[in-house]
């Protein structure tokens, strides 16, 4: 038999979109979802049958497994175009609908050149002028092209034509279109499948943000349009209700943006996909209500838990927020059947309405499984400790550690001014925030007041009579800046009264101190503080010695406390302490001085 061929410019009915004068170029993006299918083989053949009749189809591999038949690429608005006429026609499923192009993994058909690399397609002229080549064909001509995207749409509905035909959309429908709406920001109301004012007033700004008629009733172009938006977004979070038998936990997980990696007890790491920036951890530890409390100490000190934000923890549960300039996260963990159950979701800062859909998603499928935890032994977090790290999360570490001491009941430390500099937040043990209430530049000090009441063992007393040269004196200091929990002593001796200068108000020590005991007290060998440490530095373009320290002395500390509105209290013990007594008192005053970013 003898048939005509029309030849079109790449496909059997799609044409390359050219580009339009005057018009900037999109990047064509945007796909029709024809099926998805849990099986290559039955997804290949699909594939090529809807090439057979479409032309410009591809298959890819998506997140949790399943592989989907698309077509494209579209710019945006051809999409919508091609959808609803291939709908109209019959040419595709009634639940096809538009996806972005970022959600596509793999591509397993056609083998060869990545589809997504493709010129942007455009439905093709209704009557278009072929050009005809005599051929021998022993197969049928394939469906007749679909209208240009560039000729005029039809005429949309009237309003009244757009209220009759919305009369038939049933409840679920309804819904939808209102969750739809308040996905994309125009209606706050509840998801009633209720058409009321709210609703109304949603659907006009819907319209009018997409440049149509606020009319405030969705003609079913403008439904189809709307529904089309929605459902690519969903499809790009992928959420699936998962079953992790290992943590003993079920819920939804944002699958298109998170990947299972690795258990690191008590979490089980679902790192981002593809640069989404999303991450989730699920909790799992058998443990009660001690357990559980160990935990909200232990997830503060991590990077992922930033520090601004609300927490909570009643009972056998608790809620630990925070936000920053990178992330915002949200962890829940409570205690069920003997164990300690849980989740943390770390969205990118700024993408409010996706994350506040896929966690309250999380939040209403969260369900442990019983019998089911996480056993310490289980993967490599027992090889991924360390300082810095907890079960393969890092730890959130301050900029820099200095040391400082009580100066009296309520927890007011005297510290150097070059710990404090610079700091967003500065604490004390890593835990009590504190404020800088009084400094001396020419001193080289800082004064720190908890914002919280403390009650600290000791305070300091201050030797304000002049010390013997060659004394023996020593610095109580955080020398490794946090590392160690406790002080350490450094002993040494007073070499001078004064600094290399003449400074009356310094004290030259032959003590060999390290960066991290800046701030610490020097203490004589009755307990007594003698000074304060200062940061080590240069005397012009010369390297000092390295047992070569200054201090600020103890009547010029005195002096700053007292206009600050402290009483310095007054050593009176002379007697010599054993080491270990002077250790005990050194432990009781020498505090860590942490500086954070924020």
């Amino acid at each position: 038999m003898r048939h005509i061929t029309i030849a079109l410019a790449t496909s059997l009915f799609f044409v390359i979109s050219l580009a339009r004068p005057g018009v900037a170029q999109e990047t064509p993006d945007s796909w029709i979802q024809l099926s998805a299918h849990r099986i290559l083989s039955e997804a290949e053949e699909i594939a090529r049958r809807r090439a057979a009749d479409l032309g410009a189809v591809a298959g890819f591999s998506i997140s949790g497994g399943w592989y989907v038949v698309a077509l494209g690429p579209f710019l945006e608005a051809d999409a919508r175009a091609a959808l609803r006429q291939l709908r109209a026609e019959g040419r595709i499923p009634r639940d096809s609908f538009i996806v972005r192009a970022d959600v596509f993994g793999q591509q397993f058909y056609p083998v060869g050149a990545d589809a997504r690399e493709r010129p942007a397609l455009a439905a093709a002229p209704e009557n278009p002028a072929p050009t005809a080549t005599a051929t021998d064909v022993s197969a049928e001509a394939p469906a007749a092209p679909l209208a240009a995207a560039q000729t005029p749409e039809p005429q949309d509905e009237t309003p009244a034509e757009a209220r009759r035909s919305e009369a038939r959309l049933g409840r679920d429908e309804r819904a939808e279109l209102q969750r739809a709406l308040q996905w994309f920001g125009h209606y706050e109301g509840r998801i009633d499948a209720s058409f009321g004012p709210a609703t109304r007033r949603a659907m006009a700004a819907w319209q009018v943000a997409r440049g149509h008629e606020p009319t405030g009733i969705l003609t079913t172009r403008q439904r189809a349009e709307l529904l089309d938006e929605y459902r690519g977004e969903l499809a790009a979070i992928g959420l699936e209700l998962v079953r992790d038998e290992t943590a003993g936990i079920e819920i939804e997980l944002p699958m298109g943006m998170v990947r299972f990696d690795r258990y690191d007890p008590p979490f089980a790491h679902y790192p981002e996909r593809d640069g989404s920036g999303v991450s989730v951890l699920l909790i799992s530890q058998a443990g009660d209500e001690g357990t559980l409390l160990g935990l909200y100490d232990i997830m503060q000190t991590l990077e992922i838990v930033p520090l601004e934000g609300a927490r909570s923890r009643r009972g056998r549960e608790f809620l630990l927020t925070g936000a920053n300039e990178r992330i915002t996260s949200h962890t829940y963990a409570r205690v069920a059947d003997g164990a300690v159950k849980g989740f943390t979701l770390i969205w990118p800062a700024g993408e409010d309405r996706r994350r506040e859909f896929v966690l309250e998603r999380m939040r209403e499928s969260f369900r442990p499984i019983r019998g089911a935890s996480l056993p310490d032994t289980l993967g490599e977090g027992a090889l991924e400790q360390s300082v810095d790290l907890l079960a393969g999360l890092k730890i959130r570490r301050p900029e820099k550690g200095r040391s400082g001491f009580f100066v009296d009941p309520r927890g007011a430390v005297l510290t150097v001014l070059e710990a404090v500099e610079g700091c967003g937040r500065v604490t004390l043990e890593e835990t009590h925030v504190v404020d800088v209430t009084a400094t001396d530049p020419t001193l080289g000090v800082a004064l720190l007041e908890p914002r919280e009441a403390l009650a600290p063992r000791g305070h300091a007393r201050f030797r304000l009579d002049p010390p013997r040269l060659q004394s023996e004196v020593a610095v109580a200091g955080y020398s490794f800046e946090g590392i160690l929990s406790a002080p350490t002593l450094t002993f040494g001796k007073l070499a001078d009264m004064r600094g290399l200068r003449g400074e009356e108000a310094l004290d030259r020590l032959a003590l060999p101190a390290a960066e991290g005991d800046a701030g610490g007290p020097v203490f004589d060998l009755a307990g007594a503080v003698a000074g304060m440490l200062l940061p080590r530095g240069q005397e012009g373009a010369r390297l000092l010695p390295g047992d070569v320290s200054f201090a600020v002395d103890a009547p010029a500390l005195a002096q700053f406390l007292r206009a600050a509105g402290k009483s310095p209290a007054r050593a009176e013990n002379s007697d010599s302490l054993a080491p270990e007594e002077l250790a005990e008192i050194a432990a009781d005053v020498t505090v860590l001085v942490s500086c954070w970013k924020g």
